[in-house]
Parts: C-alpha cells; structure tokens; sequence
C-alpha cells in the first residue's frame, strides 16, 4: 500500500520518497535534502575548503538531482547517486576555480557537520575530562588536517570518502567511476603521503 500524502517522512527510507516526489509532493524532496544535506556538505567541505563553496555546489547538486530525478534507476543507493553529483560538481568548480591552496577547514568544525561525530570508533566522550589527552588529540586532528591540505584534490577525495565519511569501496568505485583495485591503489598511495607528511614534521 502506498504511503499517504500525509505520511510521516522522516520514517519512509529514501526509495518511498523517490516514488513521492515523482508524484509531485515536493515535501518528500524536502526530507532528502534535509536526511543528506548535512553529510553531504561535509564532503564538500573537504573538498572545497570553502565554507560559501560547499553550500553554492550542495544547493546545485540538489537542484540537478531533482530535475534528473525520474531518471534514476536504483541501480545504487540514493545517496551514492547524490554524492556522485555533488562531487562531479565539485571537481568542474575546483577547475573553474584552479586553486593550487587548501584552505584551512577544521575537522572540528560542528556547526555544519562534523563528519567524525557519529562514528563510534572515534568518539570519545572522555576528552572532556582528561584536558591532557583532549589536547593531544586537537593537536593530532591539526597536523592530520595540515598534511590533507598537500594532498592532490583526488587523492584529498578519496581519503574523505574513505577514512572521513565512512563509505564502502564498492560505492565509492561508483561513485568516481574506477575499479575497486585502482580504488585501493590510490588510497595506499594517499596513505602513504600522509605518513610520509607527518613522519617529517616530527623530525
């Protein structure tokens, strides 16, 4: 049975909001950019740098989802088609930019995302009462944030989807249109410059 047009969005998964959109309530469009957009601007970010970037490329990125909407097959999941997008647009900006700079953007930035909050594996309520180590993780998420600031914008892009947002290779490999093993490949190499990045500051 389909849901009503008074149906509680927010409990409906991605595909039943697809299917109300496509019959014209706008309003379930609404709760997808509101379940994604705070994801999907912290990639952004990343990539971007640019607070006032990532939120012009987010709303175009909507904006070309909504129109290309019916011709989405679920072939992926909704968001997966979203952040490839999102970040085909991001790149055809840091073209037209052609920006050599990363612009300073904190990890600990809340006020739009932080993409770390949630994962469980790296919260850690007890920072709060231990100020040395909250210290000495601060200092950590600086000379991480310093070292992604070297890297190449693809390789930047593909430790943000990997290593920040949490997203599985097969999706990625999708979403950027490379195979898992090239996929693994760059990711070894962009590891291996951060190491190499924070390994020579502490000399």
């Amino acid at each position: 049975m389909a849901p009503s047009p008074t149906a509680n969005f927010p409990e409906l998964p991605d595909e039943e909001l697809i299917k109300l959109t496509l019959d014209g309530q706008t309003k379930a469009f609404d709760e997808l950019i509101r379940r994604h957009s705070r994801k999907l601007h912290a990639m952004l970010l990343q990539m971007l740098g640019s607070e006032a970037d990532a939120y012009d490329v987010a709303q175009e990125a909507f904006m070309k989802a909504y129109r290309s909407l019916r011709y989405f097959n679920g072939a992926s999941a909704f968001y997966t088609w979203l952040y490839t997008i999102a970040a085909n647009q991001a790149r055809n900006h840091l073209r037209k930019r052609k920006r050599k700079s990363y612009p300073a953007y904190s990890i600990d930035n809340t006020e739009n995302g932080d993409p770390l909050e949630k994962n469980a594996e790296l919260a850690d309520t007890s920072l709060a009462s231990d100020p040395v180590r909250g210290a000495h993780v601060k200092d950590l998420k600086a000379r991480l944030q310093a070292a992604m600031a070297q890297l190449s914008p693809a390789h930047r892009e593909i430790v943000t989807l990997c290593d920040i947002m949490g997203m599985s290779s097969p999706e990625i490999s999708k979403m950027l249109n490379i195979s898992e093993g090239t996929l693994r490949s760059r990711l070894f190499y962009a590891h291996r410059q951060l190491q190499g990045i924070l390994a020579g500051e502490e000399n």
